[in-house]
């Protein structure tokens, strides 16, 4: 008996303020977004929880303070950061991935079940109160350079339940998490946050694991994002030139603005602290490769799924695992190829 298919995109609509929501929800039940009447339950105005305002404290965060969001599939985690008082970004929680689709790599058209990879970034407009995943914002794939290539495919979400045709499913009670947090951050005056979605952790091991995949070179554009991140935590600058990915002052006449166009001169005034970095990696990698240490490659059926949820599926089964991550039992998608998904352990 073949699985119901149910598919995580939903059409991407411009919401109003929270507080006009109760207002216009019989014009928003028209949509194809709305489940039932619960849809004013209040899901999305609920307080960050107890524990988690706890921690902000403890951190010397603010319920207001800017986030960022970091997303990795192969260890099916979303980590969530906020600004502290020192004014760089820590990392306030790690939510497990139930669910994303595709294989590593980006999304390149639509239908071709790739959960995005690059960066992305997220303003109020782009949450949804009223998903039939619970909760949602939209990722707003695809971003000027995804666009500027050709890339198809609209409607890609961070949203609920532990099913997914593209996007990121969190469980219910995990993304009304991450979405009471976003939306303080953009009540509290945060214009957009940003959403950094990789492959993996952009560590040596992991880039010499694949070195020789087709998408290695984009991969390693990301990379330099990644390690400004890790060096400064602070949210590097992203544009865009030669059909790739640059960040912060790489260049000698300021950030280009052409996704397309041919990149200017390099500059020489960027961080030793992030070349280091960069370049040690590098160094690190290539002794892997060298001496036959660096681990192979796997390929994915279709996504990945976290540890913790595989052994909720492996030992009680799919309507179990519905029942524990969607309040309206989602089913989990293509269960069997959840099953398959070639986690490793952690580097």
């Amino acid at each position: 008996m073949g699985e119901p298919e149910f598919h995580c995109t939903e059409r991407r609509m411009m919401w109003p303020p929270l507080k006009a929501v109760a207002t216009g929800v019989l014009a928003l039940a028209l949509s194809g977004c709305v489940t039932s009447t619960l849809s004013v339950d209040g899901r999305a105005t609920q307080p960050i929880p107890a524990s988690l305002r706890g921690e902000m404290s403890k951190r010397s965060m603010s319920q207001s303070s800017p986030v960022l969001v970091r997303i990795f599939k192969q260890e099916s985690e979303l980590e969530l950061w906020k600004r502290d008082a020192s004014g760089k970004f820590a990392l306030l929680k790690t939510y497990p991935i139930c669910r994303w689709s595709g294989k590593l790599g980006p999304k390149t058209r639509s239908g071709d079940r790739q959960a995005p990879e690059g960066f992305y970034h997220v303003d109020a407009r782009m949450l949804n109160p009223l998903s039939s995943y619970y909760l949602s914002f939209d990722l707003g794939y695809p971003n000027r350079l995804e666009a500027a290539m050709g890339y198809t495919g609209d409607a890609l979400m961070v949203h609920g339940a532990c099913s997914s045709s593209g996007c990121y499913a969190m469980t219910d009670d995990g993304v009304a998490e991450i979405y009471a947090v976003v939306r303080e951050a953009l009540k509290g005056g945060q214009g957009s946050f940003q959403v950094q979605a990789y492959p993996f952790r952009m560590t040596p091991g992991n880039m010499a694991k694949y070195r020789n995949d087709p998408n290695f070179a984009f991969w390693t554009d990301l990379k330099r994002g990644y390690d400004i991140f890790e060096v400064t935590r602070r949210q590097p600058k992203v544009s865009y030139c030669g059909g790739r990915y640059v960040f912060d002052q790489e260049f000698a006449g300021g950030q280009p603005q052409d996704p397309l166009t041919t990149c200017p001169p390099a500059s020489s005034n960027l961080s030793p602290a992030i070349a280091s970095r960069s370049q040690s990696d590098l160094e690190t990698m290539e002794t892997l490769v060298s001496s036959g240490s660096a681990l192979s490659a796997h390929a994915y059926v279709d996504g990945g799924m976290h540890p913790s949820f595989r052994t909720i599926l492996q030992s009680s089964g799919e309507s179990r695992l519905a029942k524990r991550t969607s309040r309206t039992s989602v089913p989990v998608s293509r269960p069997a190829a959840a099953l398959s998904d070639p986690h490793l352990p952690k580097e």
